[in-house]
């Protein structure tokens, strides 16, 4: 089983843009996607996990500063806003995609969750899954 923590506020893929010399990759995407990367490198997480893999994703986002005292009360709900879960998704396991394993076709099982928190962060879960 792999866990990996990137710090920081949970970050969504963004879609490819069309420039005067082409398509290219948001720059917030690719800052993204290469601290991932990085963090894994560093992680010294072994060798790829084969066969079918579940993910989980849980990202925990900044409370707003007009909305402390719901939390603390615990009247606060989970962030229903921007950045989608799936586009959180899609970051982590492109960004992971021939390190954690080959490719990410072999996650089977995928969840998202988003909460808050006082330390924004994005907690990644990867295991094999047996047949």
């Amino acid at each position: 089983m792999i866990r990996l923590i990137i710090p920081g506020q949970p970050c969504a893929k963004g879609r490819p843009r069309l420039g005067k010399f082409g398509t290219y990759t948001p720059t917030k995407t690719v800052n993204a996607e290469t601290l991932i990367k990085e963090l894994y490198i560093i992680g010294n997480y072994g060798k790829q996990l084969e066969g079918e893999l579940m993910m989980s994703v849980k990202a925990f986002f900044q409370i707003p500063k007009t909305k402390i005292k719901l939390f603390e009360k615990g009247a606060l709900g989970r962030p229903t806003s921007r950045p989608d879960g799936d586009n959180i998704l899609k970051l982590v396991s492109d960004a992971l995609n021939g390190l954690a394993y080959k490719d990410d076709s072999q996650i089977v099982t995928a969840t998202v969750e988003k909460w808050y928190s006082f330390e924004p962060k994005t907690v990644i879960e990867i295991k094999e899954v047996s047949p």
